[in-house]
């Protein structure tokens, strides 16, 4: 982890052509979610873990009879099988009524480490952190209706490691209650999640352009964290990003 990091918040650019709504966003230094998190945890001091309590653990000398071994997990709810396979099929679909975003910076779906780490200002410090915490593999899908542009991105992180995943859930969920650099509210939590919130963000205006309101929601499931952004000209109801949120969660 590097020794110091920056004191301004490493907000997320947009990428490519978009519309004038996410044009406004980038001026207006909003469009995204910020790395910011991350500083604040790193200036926090090391919590000492309570010691292990537990009892020994006993084994049976033989392996269970054929007849009372337990089945195997169905697909449906072994998460591991859910998870190791194309993460493009763990994306919400698309809404109806929306046409796919021009402006989707991601591959066929897929999202390298280089790409996400450089939707952040500081995107070297980024890069590192997620290096850090075991960043496997990440896909992304977005969305247009008007001037509505939804945006839904699900990062992996090395299998069974739950604590990169929390981690990274964590320290952007930490600063969102900022006014400057989050949403300034403590947001709703997300139901089926632990950790997961939705937030709606004061609207921004600026001489010349449309005004500006967004949602977001984060929340993290095993080894995985999803992130979802919702830009508009009009203003966002908590329904929209809450069912957002609830039916992403759903598919992990």
């Amino acid at each position: 982890m590097p020794a110091e990091t920056s004191a301004a918040p490493a907000r997320r650019r947009p990428r490519g052509r978009t519309t004038l709504l996410i044009a406004a966003a980038a001026l207006l230094g909003i469009a995204g979610g910020t790395a910011v998190g991350y500083g604040i945890q790193a200036e926090r001091p090391p919590t000492p873990l309570p010691a292990l309590s537990q009892a020994k653990l006993v084994y049976p000398v033989k392996p269970l009879p054929a007849d009372k071994v337990p089945p195997p997990l169905p697909v449906s709810q072994d998460r591991q099988v859910r998870t190791e396979g194309d993460l493009r099929k763990l994306l919400l679909s698309k809404p109806k009524g929306y046409k796919d975003a021009e402006s989707l910076w991601a591959r066929e779906g897929w999202v390298d480490l280089a790409d996400y780490a450089g939707d952040f200002e500081d995107e070297g410090y980024m890069y590192e952190e997620l290096l850090g915490a075991d960043f496997r593999r990440a896909v992304a899908a977005g969305w247009e209706r008007g001037n509505r542009t939804v945006g839904v991105s699900l990062v992996q992180f090395a299998s069974g490691n739950q604590l990169g995943a929390e981690g990274h859930a964590e320290s952007q969920l930490s600063y969102m209650g900022d006014s400057e650099s989050g949403a300034g509210n403590t947001g709703d939590a997300i139901k089926g999640s632990r950790n997961g919130r939705y937030y709606l963000y004061k609207v921004r205006n600026k001489a010349g352009y449309l005004p500006l309101y967004q949602a977001r929601a984060i929340a993290q499931r095993g080894d995985l964290v999803m992130d979802i952004h919702v830009f508009d000209s009009k203003p966002i109801g908590k329904k929209d990003i809450r069912d957002l949120a609830e039916r992403q969660l759903e598919r992990l």
